[in-house]
C-alpha cells in the first residue's frame, strides 16, 4: 500500500465548509494539493470562500454546492458524486429549543453523508467525521487521563432521565456521542461500503479566524470559552485549578488532513488536544505578548496549577504525526485575530457578560 492513502490531486468534499474549523481544513487541503468541494447553506458563504481561495484557481481547486438541510436523507446525494474522500464537519453546536432540535440534525446529518456515499459515491475511499472530546468525558473523583477508549455514558443517562429538561451542555454532549456512535454502527452494518471511517475529537478549539466575520459580533462557542476569562476576570481561587483542554484550530485542521492521508488512520478515533489549561495559563500567555495586547487581566501570577483530568494526545502524535502548538502562540494569535476581525467581542466587557 502506498505511504499516502489519499494522494494529491484527489478531490475532497468538506461539509459545513464555512465554519471556524472547516475553513482551515479547506485551506490546508488546498495547500496540500487537493481539490476541495465545500457544502454551504447559501451562496454568499460559498462566494466568500471562492474569493478567499482564489489564489488556488477559481473553479479548479475550490468549488461549492448548496446544502440547506443537512438532516435530509438526500442532502448529499449530488455532493458526494465524483469525490475521493469526505470530511464531515457540519453539525449544530446548540440549536436551542428542545434537545432533539440539536440531536436530530447531528445524528441524521451523519447518517445522511454516510448513506449518500454508499449509494452515490463509488469513488469515496475514506470519510473523516468531526466529533468532539465531549464524547469521552465522564465524571472522575481522582486524577484521570481520557483516551479514545472512553465514552460519555453519563451524558446519555442524564438525557434518558431528564428528557426535554436536559441542560444545553449535556444535550450537546449527547448529540456528539450519538452521532459518532451512529457512524461506527453504520460502518458495522454496511460492509459493502467502499470507504473506511475516521473520527476526530477536538477539545476546545482556539486560534485565528479565516471564516467570514463581516456579520459576527461575538466569537463562536469554543472561542467564547477563551474570551470569557478576559471579559470577566477569574478570582484567585479560580485561576489555578484545571478547567479543560484546548487545541489550536490549525492543528485541528491538520489532524483532519493527516487522517485522510495516512493508511494507519483508517478505522480509528483520535483525541486532538494541545494540552490542559487553567485560567492563569491564559493570563500569563497574553500579558507577556509582544507587542502588548491591551485590556488583558493579570489574574493571580504565580498561582499553583493543578491539572486533574486531561485528554491524551499520544495517539494523534504517534499515528497522525501532530506536533502541537504551544498555548502562548495559540491564544495570542486568537486574540489578535479577534481584535482585528471581530472587535465588538470586547464590548461585552462593559456588560460583564
Amino acid at each position: 500500500m502506498s505511504s499516502i492513502f489519499l494522494p494529491p490531486l484527489a478531490k475532497v468534499l468538506v461539509t459545513g465548509a464555512n465554519g471556524f474549523i472547516s475553513v482551515w481544513i479547506c485551506r490546508q487541503l488546498l495547500e496540500a494539493g487537493y481539490a476541495v468541494r465545500g457544502t454551504v447553506r447559501d451562496p454568499p458563504k460559498g462566494d466568500y470562500m471562492v474569493t478567499l481561495f482564489k489564489s488556488f484557481g477559481i473553479g479548479k481547486k475550490f468549488e461549492y454546492v448548496i446544502v440547506k438541510d443537512v438532516a435530509s436523507p438526500t442532502a448529499y446525494d449530488a455532493a458526494v458524486q465524483g469525490v475521493d474522500a469526505v470530511v464531515h464537519t457540519a453539525s449544530p453546536v446548540g440549536a436551542g429549543g428542545k434537545p432533539q432540535d440539536t440531536i436530530n440534525p447531528a445524528v441524521q446529518g451523519t447518517v445522511s453523508i454516510l448513506s449518500s456515499s454508499v449509494r452515490f459515491g463509488p469513488t469515496v475511499k475514506r470519510i473523516v467525521v468531526t466529533s468532539s472530546a465531549v464524547s469521552v468525558l465522564e465524571p472522575h473523583d481522582e486524577p484521570y487521563l481520557y483516551t479514545e477508549e472512553d465514552w460519555s455514558e453519563s451524558a446519555l443517562r442524564t438525557y434518558e432521565e431528564h428528557g426535554d429538561e436536559t441542560d444545553g451542555v449535556t444535550v450537546y454532549r449527547v448529540s456528539k456521542v450519538m452521532a459518532e456512535r451512529k457512524a461506527w454502527d453504520f460502518m458495522d452494518e454496511h460492509k459493502e461500503a467502499g470507504f473506511d471511517l475516521v473520527t476526530i475529537l477536538p477539545t476546545y478549539v482556539w486560534g485565528p479566524l479565516l471564516q467570514d466575520t463581516s456579520k459576527m459580533k461575538a466569537p463562536n462557542a469554543s472561542m467564547q470559552v477563551l474570551t470569557s476569562c478576559l471579559v470577566e476576570e477569574k478570582t484567585p481561587e479560580e485561576c489555578g485549578p484545571y478547567y479543560s483542554d484546548w487545541v489550536d484550530v490549525r492543528d485541528t485542521a491538520l489532524a483532519h488532513v493527516r487522517a485522510l492521508q495516512l493508511p494507519a488512520a483508517g478505522g480509528e478515533r483520535f483525541l486532538v488536544s494541545g494540552g490542559p489549561f487553567a485560567w492563569q495559563d491564559i493570563y500569563d500567555a497574553l500579558v507577556t505578548a509582544e507587542p502588548p495586547i491591551p485590556g488583558i487581566p493579570r489574574g493571580s501570577p504565580g498561582t499553583k496549577r493543578t491539572y486533574g483530568t486531561p485528554c491524551s494526545n499520544e495517539k494523534s502524535q504517534q499515528i497522525l504525526g501532530i506536533t502541537y502548538k504551544v498555548l502562548s502562540e495559540t491564544v495570542v494569535d486568537a486574540i489578535r485575530s479577534l481584535d482585528e476581525k471581530v472587535p465588538t467581542w470586547r464590548e461585552s466587557k462593559e456588560r460583564s457578560v
